[in-house]
């Protein structure tokens, strides 16, 4: 029972990251210690099953599958996704600076939990580290598009935001931001939990297409990469954990916002500034100019001992 819920406690946590544009849900399951679990999980949901059942029936299947983690996994992702709808995004918008002051301290702790796993450091993980936090730094920077409800584009923002949901470090929400696809997909979801048969039921069952082929394809990917290249792969996800500490800087200058489909006005794009020029803004909306530095401090080195805490106890386990 206890390992039942701890699984379910571990997916709820990925799926309210998923929620959040910055953080990610593969980061948080880097932390909780199922990452790679996870990617064997559903690596191993493949044609070869059909002969598995053929000779042991539908046990072999879920043996193979290791059906009773993944479903735990998932209960837990799609509790932790509604929770995030409901709660996390409300507090990020009442106080965003505290929240983002926590998921930096997770984050950055996570960085040398990841770091350390790399059995040699040599001139080829070194150029993928830097290649990952380029990369996803460069994502920190860029401007949103504008999105689109034609299903094509639904579809490929499935495949784009399931395949970042699986990089520690990137984010799914934040990549959906980019495509200007955040503010469609979210509040079509949200009505979709509500009124399953509402006119969100096409766009919604497009998009969970999309993430289902960008699931299977992509994790077969990070499974032969982690298998062939360990130490390469484990140094780009560790570059891309660091480039995305830029967007998770609990000191944002708001530079524009948009109105969400609630008519509320919420942040667009923001750039990381120090908190004595956070100060100094004659105005910054949403954020406000109180740069709350000490709770802020605090609340990062909370999360940096917890994500320590977790790691000890696990590794004692």
């Amino acid at each position: 029972m206890k390992e039942t819920l701890r699984l379910i406690l571990k997916g709820a946590t990925m799926g309210i990251a998923e929620v959040i544009p910055g953080v990610s849900g593969g980061t948080l399951a880097f932390i909780t210690g199922i990452y790679e679990r996870l990617l064997n999980s559903i690596n191993a949901i493949n044609f070869k099953l059909i002969g598995i059942f053929k000779n042991e029936g539908f046990k072999g299947v879920w043996a193979k599958i290791d059906g009773n983690f993944l479903l735990k996994v998932i209960l837990g992702m799609a509790v932790g996704f509604i929770i995030g709808l409901k709660i996390i995004v409300g507090l990020l918008e009442s106080h965003p600076i505290h929240i983002w002051s926590f998921f930096f301290g997770l984050i950055i702790a996570s960085i040398p939990l990841i770091t350390k796993q790399i059995k040699r450091w040599g001139l080829i993980e070194i150029l993928f580290f830097i290649l990952g936090f380029g990369l996803v730094y460069w994502i920190t920077i860029t401007s949103p598009s504008s999105g689109s409800e034609h299903l094509v584009m639904v579809f490929l923002s499935g495949i784009l935001g399931i395949s970042a949901l699986m990089l520690p470090g990137l984010s799914g929400s934040f990549v959906l931001l980019l495509m200007g696809m955040y503010t469609i997909i979210m509040p079509a979801i949200k009505d979709f939990i509500v009124n399953p048969l509402g006119p969100e039921l096409q766009l919604v069952v497009v998009f969970g297409l999309g993430l289902l082929i960008g699931l299977f394809t992509f994790s077969r990917l990070l499974g032969f990469t982690f298998d062939k290249y360990p130490n390469q792969t484990l140094a780009l996800l560790g570059g891309f954990l660091l480039g995305s500490l830029n967007k998770v800087w609990p000191w944002q200058h708001v530079t524009s916002t948009r109105i969400n489909s609630k008519g509320e006005e919420v942040v667009k794009f923001s750039e990381s500034i120090l908190p004595s020029t956070f100060s100094e803004l004659d105005e910054n909306p949403l954020y406000g100019t109180e740069p709350h530095v000490f709770t802020c401090i605090l609340l990062m080195a909370v999360a940096v001992f917890l994500i320590f805490g977790l790691d000890r106890f696990s590794s004692k386990k």
